[in-house]
């Protein structure tokens, strides 16, 4: 197992911030709570890079 090969299981921890230690009421509730941070995230662009880029990989390129 390597988390080279699945850079998605890097950005699991940045998710689990949102819903660890926390009671849920059902299932509904907790996966609002995913979606809404993975919203958060999607618009922190710098932090999912930090976390699923590796140096050995190749760049995509930016658009303009």
């Amino acid at each position: 197992y390597s988390p080279e090969l699945q850079p998605a299981e890097r950005v699991w921890p940045l998710i689990n911030e949102a819903v660890a230690n926390r009671y849920f009421e059902d299932l509904e509730e907790m996966m609002a709570v995913v979606a809404e941070r993975c919203r958060v995230l999607e618009k922190d662009q710098e932090t999912l890079r930090r976390h699923t880029l590796f140096h050995g990989w190749p760049r995509m390129m930016e658009s303009a």
